[in-house]
């Protein structure tokens, strides 16, 4: 548990890690500029790859998210140059077809029409809306994941959709149809309905029955099992469920903030950082002479989700919880050292295999590109509470 008298980041020190992320950013410019960075570093060295995975929009955002706080050329060009390749890949509808949209394009595009106007950023912004609306199940109310519209066995949404819907709000605005919210708000509804359970603790993903769209079952692909919680999808329930209230404040809503936070707090291990699932602690996590995993990433996003909420709410208790996880991050996890990693944020882990899940295992205790992302939004987020976010 987190205690109110546990240390937590001070703006100096925020502005110290900050620094160190903007000149970590400011390196990988010649490496990064005309391609990609690959969902997970390879002995903490990402290497590059083509505009095909779902994460790729995470590296624009830490240009802009540079170029917000410095203003620095180098950081808008490089920035507009990947949100063209954003631009092409939407166009010809390059890897699309799942409902990774807002990952891809509101840390790439919408930031890009946010902080500069660029018309193009904007329309690949709302073509990417467009598309993530294609994945929409009328029997249930839900956006699908994954996999053909019409198999059972695809027949699910993951609870990483919650960072997916603030795209639609975002087109809702911008071209004033209101079926871009209707389709997020009825998302976000089933969603909380089905994915978290009576505990606080969340499914990774969750089967609707396609005859009728009644609930049928959760299950992981990614954690430790079905009914266990998988650190980063717990992390997305925090942050979702905050954003959730931001563009419809409901009790609900505020309500599944409060038990996602509760049970991900209950599990965090003494240094605040989990591990890859919560199932695991400081009590059982070595075992057979190995340790599990830790995943960085997940304290990032969930210190944004906990600022986020602290911002409408205006709960001190919330940002002392976010500034406590990063201290540890700041001290613990970050690159301090550009020859030993290319990356922000160490000790990620983007899919572990266990005996009961059904994921491929890749970038495991490695830095993760929306890590990276994550804990640069949320210093920001510290340092500057008037900043508008891409979500």
């Amino acid at each position: 548990m987190i205690s109110d008298s546990e240390s937590e980041i001070s703006n100096r020190e925020a502005e110290e890690a900050l620094s160190r992320c903007i000149s970590q950013v400011r390196k990988n410019i010649s490496t990064f500029s005309a391609c990609s960075q690959n969902h997970s570093s390879v002995h903490n060295f990402y290497p590059s790859c083509e505009n095909t995975q779902w994460t790729c929009g995470f590296w624009p955002g830490e240009l802009w998210i540079a170029f917000y706080l410095t203003g620095e050329e180098c950081f808008r060009s490089t920035a507009l140059q990947q949100c063209a390749s954003m631009e092409n890949r939407i166009a010809h509808k390059i890897a699309v077809d799942h409902h990774d949209m807002g990952f891809l394009y509101s840390p790439s595009c919408v930031a890009a029409w946010k902080l500069t106007g660029d018309a193009a950023a904007r329309d690949a912004a709302i073509a990417a809306a467009d598309q993530l609306l294609s994945r929409w199940q009328p029997k249930g109310q839900f956006l699908q994941a994954w996999g053909s519209m019409d198999a059972a066995d695809s027949y699910r949404f993951i609870i990483d959709c919650l960072l997916n819907t603030p795209l639609l709000y975002w087109a809702a605005q911008e071209t004033g149809s209101s079926m871009y919210a209707e389709r997020a708000l009825a998302h976000t509804k089933t969603c909380m309905a089905h994915a978290i359970r009576p505990d606080g603790s969340t499914f990774h993903t969750f089967f609707m029955n396609p005859q009728d769209g009644s609930p049928l079952r959760g299950r992981t692909c990614q954690g430790y099992a079905d009914d266990s919680a998988w650190a980063r999808g717990q992390a997305w329930g925090i942050y979702g469920s905050a954003l959730a209230c931001r563009y419809d404040y409901k009790p609900e809503y505020k309500a599944a903030f409060e038990r996602t936070s509760a049970f991900f707090i209950s599990r965090l291990p003494g240094d605040n950082v989990p591990y890859w699932d919560l199932i695991f602690n400081d009590g059982n996590a070595l075992h057979d002479g190995v340790q599990e995993p830790r995943d960085s990433s997940a304290a990032a996003i969930a210190a944004c989700g906990f600022l986020e909420m602290a911002a409408l709410t205006k709960d001190r208790s919330l940002e002392h919880t976010a500034r406590v996880l990063l201290k540890s991050l700041a001290e613990r996890y970050a690159v301090r050292d550009s020859t030993q990693s290319n990356g922000l944020l160490l000790h990620g882990t983007y899919s572990k295999h266990s005996p009961y899940n059904t994921c491929t295992e890749e970038g495991v205790d490695e830095c993760v590109s929306w890590g990276d992302f994550f804990y640069m939004e949320a210093l920001t987020r510290v340092l500057n509470p008037s900043w508008h976010s891409f979500w």
